[in-house]
């Protein structure tokens, strides 16, 4: 009964989100996992790459300058100086596709928008982890949606 009340004041966008990831029980977190983020984060730099190259002058022409996409990895928040994907089993690791232009700073954190790649939240007893799902989402896709949501708002 309490799911049919719950499922009324879900918004369908929120549901759209959560069919973008898999969640990944602390059980299931191993190195063949570790192997499908270090392959997620890579193909994410490759687009992140070929898409700034793409949107570009797209941003110069709406007088939004400096417009960059990247993989950004964190731990509990700390952009660390080497952090790298070969850190993604540790507790509270998190990478993300950013895209920021305009008033950039060099501070990796301060971005407009992001899409989460893998968020391992370690918890208080058992932790979890949220990857996105490459197998049903095409990331490329995403992250142009995202551009265009963004070309169109600002």
């Amino acid at each position: 009964m309490f799911d049919k009340f719950k499922n009324l004041f879900i918004d369908k966008q929120d549901q759209e989100t959560d069919d973008k990831y898999i969640l990944v029980p602390e059980s299931e977190i191993n190195e063949n996992l570790k192997r499908d983020i270090v392959n997620l984060e890579e193909v994410g730099e490759a687009y992140c790459k070929s898409l700034q190259h793409k949107y570009r002058s797209k941003f110069e022409r709406e007088d939004k300058q400096n417009l960059k996409i990247w993989v950004c990895r964190d731990i509990d928040g700390d952009q660390l100086p080497n952090l790298s994907s070969e850190q993604c089993l540790e507790k509270e690791y998190r990478s993300q596709i950013a895209i920021n232009f305009d008033g950039f700073t060099d501070e990796e954190d301060a971005y407009v928008h992001y899409i989460q790649l893998w968020y391992y939240f370690g918890g208080y007893f058992k932790g979890t982890g949220t990857l996105y799902d490459l197998s049903k989402n095409h990331l490329e896709a995403d992250i142009e949606e995202k551009l265009e949501e963004l070309l169109n708002q600002l």
